[in-house]
């Protein structure tokens, strides 16, 4: 039983040591509205992108990244100014296993859309928990911290 108990603390140990990263997921901000498939953000979007800001302003970051659209783009832009990054681009789910790898440890926020926010989570965390937003839901923020995609992860679903 000693030697259990030996072997239980090291495990838990381990487990502690590794390092967490965080994700912080962000749906993009209110979209103006100018017939094309590429709006940029409404006033009400840059106040909100603005506030984004504001509530990161304390928060250490290592990467921001975005798809490839000006309101995704245009809602992590101030963030990015403001942390000095170039805000990066990704395309597909799949490339989070490379973000992860790339940056282990490290706190990263991945800018999307209504339905790639929740699956993102839900790749992230290995379940299907988080359904796709509401399209005039805006302000959701998803923080997914952990150790190895689909393991053990720890989940705050914030508005802001």
């Amino acid at each position: 039983m000693k030697q259990l108990t030996i072997i239980f603390l090291f495990v838990t140990t381990l487990a502690y040591t590794q390092p967490i990263t965080t994700f912080i997921l962000v749906r993009h901000a209110e979209k103006g509205n100018d017939g094309t498939k590429d709006p940029d953000l409404s006033e009400a979007g840059l106040m909100r992108a603005q506030s984004l800001t504001k509530l990161m302003q304390a928060t250490k970051v290592d990467a921001i990244y975005s798809t490839p659209y000006k309101r995704t783009r245009n809602t992590v832009a101030p963030l990015a100014a403001a942390k000095a990054f170039d805000v990066l681009e990704y395309n597909k789910i799949e490339e989070m296993d490379a973000i992860l790898k790339k940056y282990q440890g490290g706190t990263l926020v991945i800018c999307g859309h209504s339905n790639t926010v929740p699956a993102l989570a839900n790749y992230l965390i290995g379940k299907d928990s988080y359904q796709a937003f509401e399209d005039s839901d805006y302000g959701n923020i998803i923080i997914v911290s952990l150790v190895e995609r689909g393991k053990n992860a720890n989940v705050v679903w914030l508005t802001y």
